[in-house]
């Protein structure tokens, strides 16, 4: 459920305000609506697939298919609606999971074993994350400007490392994982690992305090602080958070494609973006949901699925998923208008 922290004005009472409940929050109707909403078009959509197109679109092997394809941007998809529920923004997500999913397929790397590759996409993450956090926090740099100097900073770099070419992985133990024969009742394990996360992310940001100071450093900042939060620290972990995300989704990605390239996560960021605003999460900050974002991946990996069987072309592909946010950030306005 939605949440939003109003800290009191004063220096009273900060146990309250950061360890307590929330002081405000979003109408439970309110929030329930907006998850239907998502539900509705996620259902539309897969009646217009099956449709169109019955036999390939309701095929158990394509809705695998597009339930793994939206693991990886739905993973990413989690750290970047607690860094805009926050207040702020990363636009390096796409560039980081190249950055970690190059630097993880080395031959170098790869002589490491699964464990050495898992390790290492996940520790650049974290890295690239903690740089980010850095810059944003402690810095008080921008966050569009410090993301988007490590968005060019990890895609230069990831180029460097590959030299342009493709890094094929040959350590069977992660390949493996991409075989039906590593499925659990038919479920891939990259989906697994993205349920997991979601979890993982719905209870940190709804039944933990790091979730409650999450809201209220978006919310107001200077009243967060003022109700002892420390606000830097926070951004700090939001970032790493997001970066560790990312070099999850980077493993993944090597899961699915069985390689690394530079030119992997292209787009992520905007993706990531899109979903998280549809899901509900406002581009502010002070407010956000886990269950909508995991909605808008569904919902764009759906639209990119139906427009591949149907062979449409994609830019007009891209022109429906502009007009979605188009019409969600209208819907959020609107919302907000009537608070």
């Amino acid at each position: 459920m939605t949440q939003h922290v109003s800290p009191p004005r004063g220096g009273t009472g900060k146990a309250a305000a950061v360890d307590g409940p929330p002081a405000r929050r979003v109408p439970l109707g309110r929030a329930d609506l907006r998850t239907l909403s998502l539900l509705g078009v996620l259902a539309a959509l897969i009646l217009i697939g099956g449709i169109t197109k019955p036999d390939e679109f309701l095929d158990t092997r394509n809705l695998q298919l597009v339930l793994t394809q939206a693991s990886v941007i739905g993973v990413v998809t989690v750290g970047m609606t607690f860094v805009i529920v926050s207040g702020g923004i990363d636009l390096s997500v796409g560039a980081i999971v190249a950055l970690a999913s190059v630097w993880a397929t080395t031959v170098a790397t790869q002589e490491y074993g699964f464990g050495g590759i898992l390790f290492t996409a996940i520790a650049v993450g974290v890295g690239c994350g903690l740089v980010n956090g850095v810059l944003v926090a402690y810095g008080a740099m921008v966050p569009f400007i410090a993301t988007l100097a490590m968005f060019a900073s990890a895609r230069g770099l990831a180029l460097q490392i590959t030299d342009g070419k493709t890094q094929i992985v040959t350590v069977e133990g992660v390949l493996d994982l991409g075989e039906r024969d590593a499925y659990v009742l038919g479920i891939p394990p990259l989906v697994l690992v993205f349920a997991v996360v979601t979890l993982a992310g719905w209870l940190l940001l709804n039944r933990t305090t790091f979730g409650r100071r999450t809201v209220a450093v978006g919310g107001n900042a200077e009243a967060a602080r003022l109700a002892g939060i420390d606000v830097r620290r926070q951004r700090l972990y939001l970032y790493l958070l997001s970066g560790l995300c990312c070099g999850i989704a980077a493993f993944l990605l090597i899961v699915l494609s069985g390689s690394g390239q530079n030119t992997n996560g292209n787009l992520y960021e905007l993706d990531a973006i899109a979903a998280a605003i549809i899901g509900g999460t406002l581009l502010t900050g002070g407010r956000g949901t886990i269950v909508g974002s995991v909605l808008g991946v569904l919902i764009f990996t759906t639209i990119t699925n139906i427009f591949a069987l149907n062979n449409l072309q994609s830019d007009v592909q891209q022109i429906a998923k502009g007009a979605i946010i188009v019409a969600a950030v209208l819907v959020q306005r609107r919302t907000a208008s009537t608070t």
